[in-house]
Parts: structure tokens; sequence; C-alpha cells
């Protein structure tokens, strides 16, 4: 079986795709780290393979395949193809191939809409996008089937892709507004939900500016040296993320302000795992919670690609 793009869109509504992502954190799923591997390419800059597999012992077994090669750029060519196979955890026969590109971005904006439904206000209203990019689409849409927002604003260094979007997101039915770029700190202070997904090496949304009540979800830094956030915020928001492993050696959204001194990995006050599990419960959990600020850091996890391709095959008609 494959499955496309189109197809991937149609098996995973956000209900269904947040539902198998909270199942999914709260199983015996074995997910080794992710493999690296540089390709020396002739005249060429070097390139990536990266492996990520998960598998659920008896049922699935699934792997991504992420081909990175920075001299497609001159030719035209996307830098970044990826696809995913998905094999019987019983008898390793192969099941389906999945485009890996969509699949990984339904996971991710469906990661940060699990998480504010554990970690944002149920009364949230109000939902500022940091990015306008391919992310910030899947992202809008993901909030917004969690929680009441009745106000989209859309922030962008490049102002004209913001319009863009938020031309879009009107064509589409949603109240949504253009936030000028010199009017960031303003649109943060009066946003129920914050979400960033940029390419920033320098915080975007200052920690000093987030109301109480306000909810940060930070989706764009996935190297040591990219960061959205500044170590203010860091102090004054309750941390959660979907992996501590992950999150602790990948994002300069926590390895900066630690090293820094400003907090320590002590910050990190629950996982995916423990808040699937209901270990921990969330906004629900925290002293004050109508006035707690929380703050979600995600890197992405295999075991999220691997429910999202479980449920695209099964949605497909598929079988184990």
């Amino acid at each position: 079986m494959q499955l496309n793009a189109t197809d991937i869109r149609k098996a995973l509504p956000w209900d269904r795709l947040i539902e198998a992502l909270n199942d999914i954190f709260t199983k015996a799923v074995c997910a080794p780290v992710r493999h690296h591997h540089s390709i020396n390419v002739p005249n060429d800059p070097q390139a990536t393979l990266l492996l990520m597999p998960a598998w659920l012992e008896g049922e699935y077994l699934g792997v991504k395949l992420v081909n990175v090669f920075p001299g497609n750029n001159l030719r035209g060519l996307p830098g970044l193809n990826s696809h995913y196979m998905l094999s019987s955890g019983k008898t390793g026969q192969p099941l389906a191939q999945l485009d890996a590109n969509e699949l990984t971005a339904l996971r991710t904006a469906g990661a940060s809409a699990m998480a504010s439904g554990f970690l944002s206000r149920e009364d949230a209203s109000s939902l500022l996008m940091v990015g306008a990019g391919r992310m910030a689409r899947y992202l809008i849409s993901a909030h917004m089937s969690v929680r009441p927002i009745r106000t989209v604003r859309v922030w962008n260094r490049n102002e004209a892709a913001a319009k863009t979007l938020v031309d879009e997101l009107l064509a589409e039915g949603v109240n949504a507004q253009l936030c000028p770029v010199a009017q960031l700190e303003i649109a943060v202070g009066q946003a129920d939900i914050v979400s960033c997904a940029t390419m920033s090496t320098a915080p975007l949304v200052q920690g000093a500016w987030l109301k109480s009540g306000a909810h940060l979800d930070l989706v764009g830094s996935f190297t040591p040296t990219m960061r959205e956030t500044d170590n203010t915020a860091m102090q004054r928001c309750q941390v959660f993320v979907d992996v501590r492993a992950g999150a602790l050696s990948e994002t300069g959204d926590l390895i900066i302000p630690i090293r820094e001194g400003a907090i320590t990995e002590a910050a990190i006050q629950a996982e995916f795992s423990e808040l699937c599990r209901g270990d921990h419960l969330g906004r629900a959990a925290l002293d004050d919670p109508l006035n707690a600020i929380t703050l979600f850091k995600s890197v992405g996890d295999s075991r999220e690609d691997l429910a999202a391709a479980v449920l695209a095959y099964q949605q497909a008609g598929g079988t184990e």
C-alpha cells in the first residue's frame, strides 16, 4: 500500500490523530535514538541520511528515512526528501509506504495540539502564530481543533508572507489578522496561546511579554544553537516537553538556558508519557491553574511517527 500526501491528510483528522498520539505514549514502544549518517556526494556538499525507527512488539514496525541533500538547492530540487516504511511486527512483511513530509507535519502539529489540551486554559480564545511557513498552517488548524479559538493573529519577519497566510485563513472563514512586524510584543501580551514555528537562532518571544494564564508552544528549534524564546520565559513558565532525552540534547531553547545557569533540567515538569498516562495532570495540577504560564517544547519523536503511520494505514483499510 502506498499513501501519498492527500491520502494521509484524509486519514488523519485532528481528533483521531491526537487520540492515537495519546495512546502511543501509554504503551511500551521501542524507540532507539535516531541514526545520523554522513554521505559524500561528488562535487556537492555532504549529504545526511537520518533513520528513525520505532516498533510495538508483535504489532507494527516503522522507520522514517530522511535524505538531506543541500546541493539540491542549486538544481531547483527539494533539499529534503523523506518517506516512512511500515511493516508487520509479527512477520516483518512490508505493509505501507507513506509520504513522510506530510506525516511529519501532521504529527508535529497534532503533538502541539495534544499538549495544548493538557496545558492551555480551556477557555483560550486567541492564538498568535509566530512564523508563516508550512508548519504554521498545520499548527493553526490543530490548535483550533482543541480550543475555542476566535481570533488568530500571524506574525512573521517577512510581513508579506504573514499577509499571504492571513489571506488564506480569511478565505477559509478563520477570523485572522496580520500582526505588524513592530508589534510582536503587543501581540504576545494579548494572546492566550502563542505558537512558534521558525528557524530562529535568537529569541523572538520574550518571557516578560507573556500574560498570566498564557500557553507558549515552541516547535521550531531543533538544534542546540536554535531558540525561539529567552531565559526569562523558561524561568517564568511551567515547562513541559514531548520527550526529556531529546529535548535536553537537541534544542537550544533548553540547552542554552541550562548552560547559562538560568534553569536546571529539573525545570521540566513532565513529558508526554507522564501526561498521557495521567501521572501528571498538566495545568490542572499546577499551584495556580488560572494564572500559571505554561510552555511546551517539542523536538519530535519516532513514537509519534509510528502512531500516525499506523492510524493512516488502518484508516486506509489496512490490517496487521
